[in-house]
C-alpha cells in the first residue's frame, strides 16, 4: 500500500468535483460559492461515503491503516470515479497485487498481429504498457516515421514525442497538452500496476523534464485518458495533418491500437488518401 499516493489521488480527485453539480444535501450548508479551496470539502466527500471525517482526513494526510474494499466502494461512489480510477484506487489501497510479469517479454497474439494488417491503408500501431510501439503497419510507418530503422528502445511513444515533437505530438488550438496529459495518465496507471519498474521512472522522467503540461497531467493524477483524441501532425512531404487518433484496448492482454483517421472530405483526409494509395503501391 502506498499511503502517499493514496492520499494525493484522494485529495485530487475531491478537489476536481465542482460543487455545483452535487445534490444539494451533499453540499455543505455554508454555500457552494464561498470556498477556500478547490472541489468539495473533507466533510462533505465522508458524508457522501458514509464515514466520519477524523477517518477520511486520516486518508488524505497518509496517517490511516489500509481501507477495506468496502471502504473504497464507497469512496469511489461519493468522489465518482469512473472505472479506471476503481481499480487505480484500489492498486493504490493495496487491494489489487501488482504485476509480477513482465511485460515487455509478453508476446503480441497472433490475432492483433492480423487485425493490424487488415487495417491496410488506415494508419496503426500497437503499444504496450510502458508505451512501447511493439508493431505498426505500413501506412503507420509512412505517416510517422520508419519505426524498423529506430533501436528497440526508441520505438516508444513518449520518446518519439521527445525527439519528434511537431511530427507526432502536436494540437491544434484548443487542445494544447492533450497528448501529454493522456501519456501522463497511461503511464500513471501502468505505474500502479507496476510499481517500481525502472524503465516505466525513466520514461516519467524524460517526458517531465521535456513538457510542464504532462507534469500537470503526472501530479493531476490522472489515470483515465479519453479513447479519441484530435492531433495535429506535420509529415515532411505533406504538411500538417489534422487528425483524430483513435484508442482500442485489445481484449485479453494490456496492448492498445492506436488508429488514425481523418475527418471525411477534408484537406487532412485527401492528403491521408493520397500518402495510404502511394504506400500501397510501393508495399
Amino acid at each position: 500500500m502506498s499511503r502517499r499516493e493514496l492520499a494525493d489521488f484522494l485529495r485530487r480527485r475531491r478537489e476536481a468535483l465542482h460543487p455545483d453539480r452535487m445534490p444539494a444535501a451533499a453540499v455543505h450548508p455554508h454555500g457552494r460559492h464561498a470556498r477556500r479551496t478547490p472541489g468539495l470539502r473533507r466533510e462533505e466527500v465522508a458524508a457522501l461515503a458514509g464515514m466520519s471525517t477524523s477517518y477520511y482526513e486520516r486518508l488524505e494526510q497518509a496517517r490511516a491503516p489500509r481501507p477495506s474494499p468496502q471502504v473504497l466502494t464507497a469512496l469511489g461512489t461519493a468522489l465518482r470515479l469512473t472505472a479506471a480510477e476503481r481499480e487505480h484506487l484500489a492498486r493504490l489501497a493495496g487491494q489489487l497485487p501488482p504485476r509480477t510479469d513482465d511485460p515487455v517479454r509478453a508476446p503480441v497474439p497472433d490475432a492483433a498481429l492480423r487485425l493490424l494488417r487488415r487495417l491496410g491503408p488506415m494508419p496503426a500501431y500497437l503499444v504496450d504498457e510502458r508505451e512501447d510501439i511493439v508493431a505498426w503497419n505500413t501506412a503507420a510507418a509512412a505517416l510517422i516515421t520508419d519505426f524498423g530503422r529506430l533501436p528497440v528502445h526508441e520505438r516508444n511513444v513518449v520518446r518519439l514525442a521527445v525527439r519528434l515533437g511537431g511530427t507526432l505530438c502536436s494540437a491544434p488550438a484548443g487542445a494544447d497538452g492533450d497528448f501529454a496529459r493522456q501519456s501522463a495518465a497511461h503511464l500513471r496507471a501502468a505505474s500502479a500496476r507496476l510499481p517500481g519498474d525502472r524503465v516505466l521512472g525513466e520514461l516519467v522522467n524524460e517526458y517531465a523534464a521535456h513538457d510542464p503540461d504532462f507534469v500537470a497531467g503526472w501530479r493531476s493524477h490522472e489515470v483515465d485518458p479519453r479513447p479519441a483524441l484530435r492531433k495535429r501532425l506535420h509529415h515532411p512531404e505533406l504538411g500538417e495533418l489534422d487528425l483524430d487518433a483513435q484508442t482500442l484496448l485489445v481484449p485479453g492482454t494490456e496492448l492498445r491500437l492506436v488508429l488514425y483517421s481523418a475527418e471525411p472530405g477534408s484537406p487532412s483526409a485527401t492528403a491521408l488518401d493520397r500518402l495510404c494509395a502511394a504506400t500501397a503501391t510501393t508495399s
